[in-house]
């Protein structure tokens, strides 16, 4: 399981070390897709082999279906660290997260989710207010 904040900037090149206790349980291979919220999300090999398989179950005959396949699937990227624990994030996921220097990762349970600080910064400064709401209506 996933867990715990982390701030690091990305190098000239665009790429991101992951922090050490990420990659401990992460391993060196996973997948990057488009997340929700602006985020990107990272996947290990047998997480998203569930994700894509519960996408895929859903026919192809639904509109919705066939756009979530396209968000997750087709914008998504098979990588791998270098020994450095480095990756490329490509300029079109960058874009899409507004990713430029400064990256937040996040451990979130089965996943890994990569913001621009400023953005969740941001995001965070807004759903603050409402956590409890949010808690009290899912009954938790």
């Amino acid at each position: 399981m996933f867990q715990g904040e982390f701030q690091h900037g990305l190098d000239a090149k665009g790429r991101l070390i992951l922090p050490a206790k990420i990659r401990e349980e992460l391993g060196t291979q996973f997948v990057l897709t488009k997340g929700m919220d602006g985020c990107l999300f990272i996947f290990p090999p047998e997480s998203w082999e569930n994700f894509a398989g519960k996408l895929n179950a859903l026919p192809t005959s639904s509109r919705q279906a066939r756009k979530l396949k396209r968000y997750f699937i087709g914008s998504s990227i098979e990588c791998e660290t270098d020994k450095q624990g480095r990756f490329l994030i490509p300029p079109v996921l960058r874009s899409f997260a507004e990713i430029d220097k400064e990256v937040t990762v996040l451990g979130v349970s089965d996943r890994i989710e990569l913001w621009s600080t400023e953005k969740y910064d941001a995001y965070q400064n807004e759903e603050d207010e409402s956590i409890e709401d949010i808690a009290g209506d899912l009954d938790f």
